[in-house]
């Protein structure tokens, strides 16, 4: 059994040992405080017309993504209704989840180690994809990469969005702290 009180994930102890150190050293910063850190993990799944034609599509893609994310999702719905889009207000639209701390260093992990080796033709991931404030944001075709989804029991496959947030002023900040933890950029 997994002791949580001493347990520390793998990339919080990675950050604090070698990263924080190589940052401070590339980008000369002359406080600690000043290190590009990351602040918060979203994922969400929009169900969309799918959701419009069943309100329980909704409802699973939450389930999937609390399974994913090890922490309960958020259901989200329509802030106004659109007859064009047959969307009324409050019809749920799809699923949300925000880790932060020991959970979103969890989920980083698995993203980087386990799930983007099991995407198909994966040749990394777009390089360009800041917006400006030291976020990146990026999309998964398929949510059946994760180990946690059973293949034999999923009815419907999500799409995916990761954004995941730091403390980084500038994009080329941001872009060496995710270099750092590994992940694949292909530009």
């Amino acid at each position: 059994m997994l002791d949580t009180a001493n347990y520390t994930p793998r990339l919080k102890s990675v950050f604090r040992d070698t990263i924080a150190p190589a940052m401070k050293e590339e980008f000369s910063y002359k406080n600690d405080m000043q290190i590009p850190r990351l602040d918060k993990i979203v994922l969400n799944i929009g169900a969309g017309s799918e959701a419009v034609k069943d309100s329980k599509k909704a409802k699973s893609a939450a389930d999937d993504l609390t399974l994913i994310a090890g922490q309960q999702a958020v259901v989200t719905k329509a802030k106004k209704s659109i007859a064009g889009f047959r969307v009324r207000e409050d019809m749920p639209l799809g699923a949300k989840v925000t880790l932060r701390g020991d959970r979103m260093y969890e989920f980083l992990d698995r993203l980087i180690t386990v799930a983007m080796p099991r995407i198909r033709d994966f040749r990394g991931v777009p390089g360009k994809s800041f917006d400006g404030r030291g976020n990146y944001a990026m999309g998964i075709k398929e949510h059946i990469v994760f180990p946690e989804i059973n293949f034999d029991k999923v009815d419907e496959v999500w799409g995916l969005d990761v954004v995941i947030c730091t403390t980084a002023k500038t994009d080329a900040e941001a872009k060496a702290l995710l270099k750092h933890f590994n992940m694949p950029f292909n530009s």
